[in-house]
């Protein structure tokens, strides 16, 4: 439990950790301060991308959010090369409603239990980092790996924290897969050793983890396109309530597909135009389709 850092603390301990930083707009304002409390912070929280169809354009959708969830969606971006990317300071869209008994555990940084269940907001309490990765089975490359072990040891040593402190977004938010691949106890395993001044691996944790599918970009969703891609997003529609079929889904994009992703983009908040029933890239990623 602790008072947050200034924005210009958090910057010069994220420089001093050794990770290359990168600065946009007026990231030290910008915040979701006006919708409430930023702090005391517990702890770090970890999450992957999802989807994306390039780096930049994931940083720019982290620093400004959505219609139905505006930016920041975190405080750092890091990116595929390990580079941090500062988009949001203070409150933002990144934890959402968790588990009472893991918040609990963190302060008190004892194991974590189940998160089984949604009942406290976790965004004043954790610094939140949106790491790059689609979450289907995509590697974490070494350089990415070693700057989320740098940060996350670089805010637990200036508030003091043990490496408990460090937590997944799944494992405070009941159906949450990310962050994808990673083991969160081998995770602080590798930032105890920093924090230790001991060297850390940089090599992945071979684990099972859900396996969701690349955004292909908008303009594959045309009629007449034929792809499991299609069958899986379908049937992920029909999962969530929003399936407009008569029969199927099948295979061929048609415009039941169509109707039915717009009932899935206006669920998520979007209206008019964001809400035509072509896939984009936010809805994309919120749906989680199965690598087919």
């Amino acid at each position: 439990m602790a008072k947050p850092l200034s924005a210009d603390q958090f910057f010069a301990i994220l420089k001093k950790s050794g990770v290359r930083v990168v600065e946009h707009g007026s990231w030290r304002t910008h915040n979701r301060n006006h919708k409430g409390a930023w702090g005391p912070v517990h702890g770090v929280m970890i999450h992957h991308t999802g989807p994306y169809s390039t780096e930049a354009g994931m940083v720019e959708l982290c620093r400004t959010g959505y219609t139905s969830l505006p930016g920041p969606l975190c405080h750092g971006v890091i990116d595929r090369s390990g580079t941090v990317h500062l988009v949001g300071y203070g409150r933002a869209n990144h934890a959402g409603s968790g588990d009472d008994d893991v918040l609990k555990a963190v302060i008190a940084e004892k194991s974590l239990p189940p998160d089984n269940e949604a009942d406290t907001d976790g965004n004043p309490h954790f610094y939140g980092f949106e790491c790059i990765n689609t979450g289907g089975g995509q590697n974490w490359p070494g350089p990415q790996l070693d700057a989320m072990h740098k940060v996350s040891a670089a805010l637990c040593r200036a508030h003091g924290w043990t490496a408990r402190s460090v937590i997944g977004h799944k494992e405070w938010q009941p159906g949450k897969p990310d962050p994808a691949g990673i083991a969160m106890n081998d995770f602080r395993a590798a930032v105890a050793k920093i924090l230790d001044g001991k060297p850390t691996s940089t090599a992945p944790p071979d684990v099972d983890e859900p396996q969701y599918a690349p955004f292909p970009g908008a303009a594959y969703f045309r009629n007449g396109r034929r792809s499991a891609l299609i069958t899986a997003m379908g049937k992920r529609l029909v999962d969530e309530g929003c399936g407009r079929y008569s029969k199927g889904p099948g295979p061929t994009w048609t415009d039941a597909d169509r109707r039915s992703y717009a009932a899935w983009q206006s669920k998520l908040g979007f209206s008019g135009a964001d809400a035509d029933g072509i896939p984009g890239l936010a809805s994309w990623a919120r749906l989680r389709v199965p690598k087919p």
